[in-house]
Formats: structure tokens, C-alpha cells, sequence
């Protein structure tokens, strides 16, 4: 056995202490804190549901790549695990006559002080309770009991200071808490004189922990302390918590074979005791394992060892060796469901890494080999198994035989153990297929409803794991198409299909095929899994044709459009001579643009600069338009939309088509316009204030050349030499044509790109 030396220091040396605590609880709470990361989403990966096929008590082991135990989240649940049952044990206790709510008070809530304050109410040595204790109902229990119950509640509450812990989890060391030395008596006292035997248990349990937390290297007491009474009480919840102290004694003296030894008899006794006894179960090295197991009285003490190595370490060869001993074991199912899930996460439904196949492989073969016995006690467990191992390998004709002989043995009526099997069907039939024709197509209508519903909630299966499902499903299905080359449905299946959205004539098909009134039923399935509305399809047409120009063709796709227009940020008319998008939107606005009222003002600047009208007014506006509906300008939210995702470079781009990043970042239309509006201006100012602008889009154009390395002074620029010519030009036209206007001035201050450029060359 590999028995990896990290793993063992991680979990065993500093967070171990911890969970020893979780035995610890008195009377109201446990110490220590059950960690995990929340919302995993393990089934982002993961088809095969371990839920349908092992025992809920060791839902916990589930295996997860983000918890430490499954399911459970962040919670300070070791410190209220046993709350409801201690509540439950003195409820019976006092044969439901004590009020259920008073119990949880004194019980849980109460402090030592307020468990005193009731006790002396009770026998009338204080006449009112006071007010900020609640008013605690009895109803017919002996004096006796209630006496005997106060008396162990006072001492349980002194207990707490030494044996609860609230530090949450940490890789710290926690300093160890030690028990008084003048309360050890006190205990063995009232247990001595205390005759109840349910009470006179919890006495015994708070000896037991008193000695093991008095002094970590004086405190074999507490294994004198359990010898001596053991025999006294049943073997109960009780009865192996105490236990667990032992267990945690003998950890402390390295005799790990032993504590090993009983912290798996806890372990097996109650779903209860499973997690902190897991949790302290480590084996040091072979040796040392081989002596635990040697200490196993029966098979199944043996089974349990092997079990809860498994969970920890190799499940493949616990599997091997507990199938040898009992086939039938339940055991074996957790483990079996590890080793899938496991295998799910470490190739991610695809074929296994090289590091990692050899020890998949072997696993497959054995989960194969019992399978094929027929001897276990769930074999359509086993038989599904090996069947979806042989599916993440892609041998599609194991796989098929061996769900075949799992369908045979189904238990009759077990619904979630068919949409399994119907889940992992649906994943073979499609990464079957050869080709996509109209009986695939007719086979695949339920199924990809069926998978659809659950999907969008109109349909629930608990627990079912079905989303990575959805994915290899999708992505071989558009693969065929594809290769088939239907561009329509490939991009239904998958979104981000190359090039398709840059085609005007495929957009307007799947437009069509969406406005379609008779769509056939495979149509109506394969659009459920189509993400892109109406309303962004033309709003993509409307933003592809603004860039060509097209104005009145845009604004009338824009008005195809379901009235859900939204409001620009900034004013896309306007410029500034520093960019500052943030500036530009908290500005006072004396009009809101919306998409359509843009296009529509564009559209009449255009109109009138045909006319000749306002043309260097009209051409300036227009110029800041184009600038600021690319990615430089105040109006990216102009082209964003569904069909739109964030580039590898912070970017943003068509979803899966880079070269339309030319169309939100090229500067050639504004840079028309700007050239525009200087030759129609009437003044300097105008004219320095068009330089400069044409200045930033060339300067923009080097950000959007290849070879720009970035820099932070003008010397400093690497791009293509035409790219840091265009720059270079507008520079020396601002500084030799405009020098004497206050806008050259301003720039001069603002910008420092220019700046480096005019000092170093011109001077001052």
C-alpha cells in the first residue's frame, strides 16, 4: 500500500484534536466544527448518483473533490450532532412527562447559573424564577428524578469549559484544554451515590472524559476508569462515545493499531459516530495496519477496517479484499461508488490521463470481475459499474452488455434507479451514433425532452446528476452535425460553433427556424437546448449591420424586438480627452440614449451630412458614436448581448468567433468621420481638437496590433512601424498646425503619450 505521508500528517496532527472532541459532549454540545465547502456542485462533473444504490448513513463519505465530508457544508454541527438525541434519551427517561421545549432549554441553552436558579425554584429554596428564565413545566416527575437529573446537569455544565471547543477549523495547533483537578472527586462521588442507572452512564461517560482532558501525559485513568465500569452499562450511544476517549488515549500514545482498532467499533455502532470516528481513523503504514487487523475479532470487524481504509486511501483494493469475505457486504457499496466517482473527476467524463489509466484500468477490471459473479447483494449495481467505466473508456459494446444485465435486475418499482440507468442510456445511444438522420432524430425526441425538464425544473428526480450528461450529450450531437455540415443545429446543441454568427445569412435562418409555426417535434426538443432568444438575434443583426453602416437596415431590426430596450450608460456622442467610461457615466445627461433612439440620432446625422447640413457638427457626433461603440469607447454596453462573451485578452468578442474582435475595436469608421469633421471645421480649436482624436484611435489601433508589448512612455511603444507611423503623424501635425490653441495645451497637460513625445522632440 502507497500510504501517502502528506496526507497522513495533513489529517491526522493538527486538525485530529479537534474531531477527538466530537466525543466529548456532555449533556448539550459536542466540540469542534464540521468543515466543508459549500455548494460543490459535484455533478458539474459527475453522471453516476451514489445516492440510489448505498446506504443514506454513509452519505457523508460520498465522494467529493471540494468537502471534507459530503453534503454538509460549513456548519458547527459537531457541536450540536447529538443535541436532538440527548434531548430524545432524557425525554424517554422521564417517560414524556418532562415538557420537551423546558429539556431543550436546560438541556442546550441553560448555563450553570440557570440550571441552579430552576433546581432551587423546584424544591422551594427560591420562590420566583427570575424573569429572564423561561418558566420551565415538569408535569409528573418524581422529586427524586428531577433532583437527581439537576445535580447531573450542574456538574455536565462545569464540564463544558474543558471538553467544548468553539475554534472553528484550522491547521493551527489548538491548545489542549485541561480538566480541574478538584472536580475528579466530585464525579467520583456522585457516580458512587447516584443509583439511577441512566443517570449513573452519563456519570461514568463525564469520568471517563474528565480523566482523558486532566493531563495529556498522566491520563491513563481513563482507560482504568472505562475497564472498571464498562461491564455495568449496555453497549449504547453512550456506551461508545465514552469509548472513543479510549481511542483517542491510545492515538496519544502512538499505539495506533489499537485506537485504530477502536475507533472503527465506533464507527460501525451509528451513522452518528460515523464522522468523528472516520475522521480519527488513520493507519500510520502497512505495519501498523496489519496489526489493526489482527485485532478484528470477526469478519465483519474485519470488513469495517477495510471499509473505512478504503474510504481514505484505495478503495480498489478494500473492494478486492471485503469481496472476498462477504460479496454481500453493504459496505462494499460506498466504495464502489467512490471508485466511480473518483474516476468521473479525475478525467472529467473523458478518456483517463496517463498518470492515472493503469490504476483506472485495474479498477475497471475488478469492479468487471464481481460483476460478472452475480454474487453481491445489489447486482445491478455492480453491472451498471462496470458498464459506465467502460463508457468513460469508450468501449461502447462492454458497456451495452453490461447494462443489459443490470436492467434485468432492477428492483421492481424503484424509479430513481431507472432514470439512472435512463440518464446513462441516453449517453450511450448518442456517443454511439455514426451520423445524425431522421431515425436518430426520432429516438432522441423523449429522451432530450426528458433530460430538458429536469434541466428547467418542470421535471424532478432527487438527487439525479444529470448536468455533465447534458453536456456530452450536446457536444457529441453537434459534433456530428458538424462533420454533417447543418450549422443551424450544430449551434443549437453547441453555442459556441465557429463562425457561425458572423454569417448574416445563418443568423437569419435560425431566425426563421425560430419564427417557424410548424416545427416537427424533434425541431421543438432540439431548441429547448438552443440559449439565444429572438430578441438577441435581432439585436445582433441590428449591432452587425450599424457597423457596416447600415443604418436604416439596423433600426429595423431593433424594432423586431420585444419592447426590452435598455438605457446607454454614457452619452455616445460625446468624447473625452482622456478616456474615463466611469466619468462619462455618472455625467449629467440631458437625453438618455437606448439603442434604437441611438441609431435613429446616428442615422439623422448621417442623413444630414449627405445634405450638407451641420456637417462638421453632425460628422464630429457621428466620430464619437463609432469610437464609443467599440471596445475603447463609454457605449461597449451598445454590442453586448447574449451572443457576446468576454475575450482571452479582457476583451470582448463574438461567443466563439475571434475575428469579429476587429469589429469592436477597429477605429476605421471613426477615424472617416474625425477626418471629416476637420476638414469641414471652422476653427483651430476644432480642427487641434480632431487631431487629437484621430491621434487616440491611431493609438488604439497600436493596442490592437499584434506586436504592442505595452508600454508606459510614448519611447517605449513596440507595434508594426505603419501602426506607430499613423500615430506619429497626428502627433506632428497637432504639435507643427495646432501648437498655439488651448486645446494643444490642454492635451499637452492631460495626455502623456504626448507629452513624452512633444518634450523629447520639440522641447518645451
Amino acid at each position: 500500500m502507497n500510504w501517502p505521508t502528506s496526507t497522513l500528517q495533513n489529517l491526522t496532527r493538527k486538525p485530529l484534536r479537534k474531531f477527538l472532541l466530537v466525543f466529548s459532549l456532555c449533556t448539550l454540545a459536542i466540540a469542534g466544527v464540521i468543515w466543508a465547502c459549500a455548494d460543490s456542485y459535484e455533478e458539474e462533473y459527475s453522471v453516476f448518483t451514489p445516492e440510489y444504490f448505498v446506504n443514506k448513513q454513509y452519505s457523508p463519505f460520498f465522494y467529493t473533490g471540494n468537502e471534507v465530508y459530503y453534503g454538509l457544508g460549513y456548519t458547527d454541527g459537531s457541536n450540536t450532532w447529538y443535541n436532538d438525541i440527548i434531548v430524545d434519551e432524557w425525554y424517554e427517561h422521564f417517560n414524556h412527562q418532562f415538557n420537551k421545549a423546558s429539556l431543550q432549554y436546560l438541556l442546550l441553552k441553560a448555563s450553570a447559573g440557570a440550571i441552579d436558579s430552576v433546581h432551587r425554584k423546584a424544591t422551594g429554596a427560591l420562590k420566583v424564577l427570575p424573569a429572564k428564565y423561561p418558566a420551565i413545566v415538569t408535569g409528573n416527575v418524581s422529586a427524586k428524578m428531577l433532583n437527581g437529573f439537576y445535580s447531573y446537569l450542574k456538574l455536565a455544565k462545569n464540564s463544558e469549559d474543558y471538553s467544548v471547543n468553539d475554534q472553528y477549523y484550522s491547521w493551527d495547533k489548538v491548545k489542549p484544554n485541561h480538566s480541574p483537578v478538584n472536580l475528579g472527586p466530585t464525579l467520583v462521588s456522585a457516580y458512587n451515590n447516584e443509583t439511577d442507572p441512566f443517570v449513573k452512564e452519563r456519570l461514568w461517560f463525564q469520568m471517563v472524559r474528565y480523566y482523558y482532558f486532566l493531563d495529556e501525559n498522566s491520563s491513563a485513568r481513563t482507560v482504568k476508569m472505562f475497564d472498571q465500569f464498562k461491564d455495568h452499562f449496555p453497549k449504547n450511544l453512550i456506551y461508545y462515545r465514552t469509548l472513543g476517549y479510549v481511542a483517542g488515549y491510545y492515538y496519544r500514545q502512538k499505539n495506533y493499531a489499537l485506537s485504530n482498532y477502536l475507533y472503527s467499533a465506533c464507527y460501525d455502532y451509528t451513522y452518528k459516530l460515523k464522522i468523528p470516528s472516520f475522521w480519527s481513523f488513520h493507519p500510520q503504514n502497512e505495519n501498523d495496519w496489519n496489526a489493526t487487523l489482527k485485532l478484528a475479532k470477526s469478519p465483519e470487524e474485519k470488513i469495517t477496517l477495510w471499509h473505512m481504509l478504503g474510504v481514505q486511501y484505495d478503495a480498489a483494493r478494500a473492494i478486492r479484499t471485503i469481496s472476498a469475505i462477504n460479496p454481500k457486504s453493504e459496505k462494499l457499496d460506498l466504495l464502489l461508488s467512490r471508485l466511480i466517482n473518483i474516476r468521473e473527476a479525475e478525467t472529467g467524463g473523458g478518456k483517463p490521463a496517463d498518470s492515472v489509466k493503469k490504476v483506472d484500468d485495474n479498477g475497471k477490471r475488478l469492479v468487471e470481475s464481481i460483476a460478472l459473479k452475480n454474487n453481491t447483494a445489489k447486482p445491478y449495481y455492480w453491472n451498471l459499474a462496470a458498464g459506465y467505466l467502460n463508457f468513460l473508456d469508450s468501449n461502447y459494446t462492454a458497456t451495452a452488455k453490461f447494462y443489459a444485465a443490470a436492467k434485468n435486475q432492477f428492483p421492481a418499482g424503484d424509479k430513481m434507479i431507472v432514470a439512472q440507468a435512463k440518464l446513462l442510456d441516453l449517453m450511450l445511444y448518442v456517443k454511439g451514433l455514426k451520423k445524425m438522420d431522421v431515425s436518430a432524430e426520432s429516438k432522441l425526441i423523449e429522451p432530450l425532452n426528458w433530460v430538458a425538464n429536469l434541466r428547467d425544473n418542470k421535471l424532478k428526480i432527487k438527487d439525479l446528476r444529470f448536468d455533465n450528461a447534458i453536456s456530452v450529450c450536446n457536444l457529441a450531437i453537434a459534433r456530428l452535425y458538424k462533420k454533417q455540415g447543418n450549422a443551424i443545429r450544430e449551434v443549437c446543441f453547441n453555442n459556441s460553433a465557429q463562425d457561425f454568427y458572423t454569417d448574416s445569412a445563418r443568423v437569419q435562418h435560425m431566425i426563421d427556424l425560430l419564427n417557424k409555426p410548424d416545427k416537427t417535434a424533434f425541431e421543438q426538443a432540439m431548441l429547448r437546448y438552443y440559449p439565444t432568444t429572438l430578441n438577441n438575434l435581432y439585436y445582433h443583426q441590428a449591432v452587425a449591420l450599424a457597423y457596416q453602416q447600415k443604418l436604416p437596415e439596423a433600426i429595423a431590426q431593433l424594432k423586431k424586438m420585444k419592447p426590452e430596450d435598455f438605457v446607454l450608460a454614457g452619452n455616445p456622442f460625446t468624447s473625452r480627452l482622456v478616456d474615463c467610461h466611469d466619468c462619462d457615466h455618472a455625467a449629467p445627461q440631458k437625453q438618455k440614449f437606448t439603442p434604437l433612439s441611438f441609431l435613429q440620432a446616428l442615422y439623422t446625422m448621417a442623413t444630414e451630412i449627405k445634405q450638407g447640413k451641420n456637417v462638421y457638427r453632425n460628422a464630429y457626433a457621428a466620430a464619437n458614436a463609432y469610437y464609443n461603440i467599440t471596445y475603447y469607447g463609454n457605449a461597449r454596453l451598445f454590442y453586448e448581448s447574449d451572443v457576446v462573451a468576454t475575450g482571452p485578452s479582457s476583451r470582448y468578442y463574438y461567443e466563439g468567433e475571434p475575428k469579429m474582435d476587429d469589429k469592436l475595436t477597429s477605429m476605421q469608421i471613426a477615424v472617416k468621420y474625425y477626418q471629416l469633421a476637420r476638414e469641414n471645421a471652422a476653427t483651430d480649436e476644432q480642427r487641434a481638437r480632431c487631431t487629437f482624436m484621430l491621434s487616440k484611435c491611431a493609438l488604439n489601433e497600436i493596442y490592437n496590433d499584434p506586436n504592442f508589448k505595452g508600454a508606459d512612455k510614448f519611447a517605449d511603444i513596440k507595434a508594426s512601424q505603419p501602426v506607430i507611423d499613423a500615430y506619429y503623424k497626428y502627433f506632428a501635425e497637432l504639435k507643427e498646425r495646432y501648437r498655439n490653441t488651448a486645446y494643444y495645451k490642454e492635451a499637452l497637460k492631460e495626455c502623456g503619450y504626448f507629452s513624452d513625445y512633444a518634450n523629447k522632440d520639440h522641447g518645451k
